[in-house]
């Protein structure tokens, strides 16, 4: 039986697969999870702006309050805010309904530990087991036991403070294009930069439920690169829906993943001897020119498997500083216990400040060898690494490509996918691994 929690926490489509009585559950099964250690578990719950968010907000925080529980409503809040603001505000612990960078159709529930820290699997799998078993109304509480919903007033603003105090300097001069994504930034973000003293320029900032990451935000990037041209901005900064993610677009409108914003925040770490041992945690999904790059200027770089959660486990680990995936998803662990869209963005800004060069010098110190992705849809993503016919093709171009690049064949976390990447020096030759793995995946998978 599959895992009832993926690689982000529940997600599906809102009201078929996620629906409001799995909210029910899952709001109930973590108020009898954590008032294991609290009479009257606290709560908070944080949204992003998608249609179905204040259905699973009202499902969810009647399963908790069934369950004895306080359910502090935060209203539509980026993800790390929750992150944050779950251990300042001395909650047992904290939800997220969002479902990230996917369309508005779908979302999804996570949670954060009282330390403001993704819950491990082991805990994800005890709340699940409650889920499954039989509500017990006859033990439930009653009358004055039931728990609360308490509506939190602007505690977005105490985010803020939390951003621009981790700022290093200020923005004085930059103009800077803010893609929100039509998600939990939207308020936010631009807030943030204003304060910091740059010229903002807000994009996607005018949510309606069903706009959400559609044709916006880091993973559409087409819009941002248009405006920057147009205004004539120093960059242009693209957040997910959630806002746990963070791309850019430099000055003549290229765009810089997660990669190269990851090397010009550990050069500035580096140089104020802030950076432990001198190491990046990334994934394996990273490029190898950021490896080259780093080792360039006196770096190394561990590899994770792909994922945050996995990012985070190794700098928990040995104490590292930074790391992240190049989707932007980057975790500065002085300041954050995840991901966090606009703390990486003042921290890039803040080098370009501090150097006193553009966007576009900063990230040609990084060589980016040609990298290729395939996503093949699949009935089910389950099993294809114990598939011979897959595991035979993918080894020959491990080999083929030796230490000058590699092949990664992976499920999506999220949807059912087959995600498929080349990399190397020559691209003509990943776009033909690539197919002819993408053709093996979809006979023997599809």
């Amino acid at each position: 039986m599959a895992r009832l929690f993926g690689t982000d926490g529940v997600r599906g489509v809102a009201n078929s697969q996620l629906t409001p009585e799995l909210a029910y559950k899952l709001g109930r099964a973590a108020a009898l999870y954590f008032g294991r250690e609290a009479k009257n578990p606290k709560i908070i719950i944080g949204r992003d702006t998608r249609l179905s968010g204040t259905m699973l907000e009202s499902a969810l925080a009647a399963g908790i309050c069934s369950a004895g529980g306080n359910a502090h409503l935060l209203g539509v809040i980026p993800t790390p805010a929750v992150s944050y603001l779950t251990e300042q505000m001395h909650a047992s612990a904290g939800i997220v309904i969002s479902a990230s960078h996917n369309p508005f159709e779908d979302n999804g529930i996570k949670f954060f530990s009282h330390t403001g820290y993704k819950l491990p699997d082991a805990v994800e799998d005890e709340i699940a087991a409650i889920v499954e078993q039989p509500i017990d109304y006859t033990q439930s509480p009653t009358g004055s036991s039931l728990g609360r919903v308490i509506e939190e007033k602007d505690m977005g603003r105490e985010y803020i403070k939390h951003i621009v105090a981790s700022a290093d300097r200020r923005l004085n001069g930059l103009k800077v294009v803010m893609d929100c994504a039509n998600g939990a930034n939207s308020l936010i973000a631009p807030e943030i930069l204003r304060q910091l003293g740059a010229h903002v320029i807000p994009i996607f900032c005018n949510p309606n439920g069903i706009n959400i990451n559609n044709g916006c935000g880091s993973t559409h990037l087409e819009a941002l690169k248009k405006k920057v041209l147009e205004e004539k901005a120093d960059v242009g900064v693209a957040n997910d829906g959630d806002a746990d993610r963070c791309l850019v677009v430099d000055e003549n409108g290229d765009a810089l993943d997660g990669d190269q914003i990851m090397l010009i925040c550990a050069m500035d770490l580096m140089a104020k001897k802030k950076l432990k041992d001198n190491v990046l945690v990334i994934t394996v999904m990273s490029n190898v020119g950021l490896t080259k790059a780093m080792k360039k200027q006196g770096g190394s770089c561990v590899k994770t498997s792909v994922g945050d959660r996995y990012v985070l486990e190794e700098m928990l680990k040995n104490g590292y500083d930074l790391g992240g995936e190049q989707s932007g998803h980057i975790i500065f662990s002085d300041f954050a216990k995840t991901g966090d869209g606009m703390l990486t963005a003042v921290k890039l800004l803040g080098s370009m400040v501090q150097k006193n060069k553009t966007l576009s010098q900063l990230g040609s110190l990084m060589t980016k060898y040609p990298q290729i992705l395939v996503n093949v849809r699949v009935k089910d993503k389950n099993g294809w690494d114990e598939n011979t016919a897959i595991k035979e093709i993918i080894s020959k171009y491990q080999q083929e490509l030796g230490e000058d690049g590699q092949v990664l064949v992976r499920a999506s976390g999220t949807e059912p996918l087959i995600r498929i990447m080349a990399e190397g020096p020559d691209q003509a030759e990943l776009e033909r691994m690539a197919g002819a793995i993408a053709e093996v995946v979809h006979k023997e998978m599809a």
